[in-house]
């Protein structure tokens, strides 16, 4: 059952991976594309993360790392474009 159920994570995580590439090829703003890109990674990493915590338990503290890596990294690069993309139309 939990070989399934981290299957289904995996599987879970490819699709996360793939639906946040969709809106790429929209004619939306660079940013609304950036940041439902970057969600649609982190869900789909963390997915795939999970799925492997259930698969190899005994690496459970590399795992849980990296999901706190991603989920720290994440946040601060969206703070980051959020800055960088406010701050450039003030310089008139």
């Amino acid at each position: 059952m939990i070989e399934i159920l981290s299957y289904i994570c995996i599987v879970i995580g490819i699709i996360f991976w793939f639906w946040g590439t969709l809106p790429l090829i929209g004619n939306r703003s660079v940013l609304f594309k950036l940041h439902s890109l970057s969600v649609a990674d982190t869900l789909g990493s963390m997915s795939i993360i999970i799925g492997l915590l259930l698969k190899i338990p005994s690496e459970w503290s590399l795992l849980l790392l990296a999901i706190i890596s991603l989920a720290i990294w994440n946040t601060v690069l969206g703070y980051v474009l959020a800055y960088c993309s406010s701050s450039g139309g003030n310089n008139d």
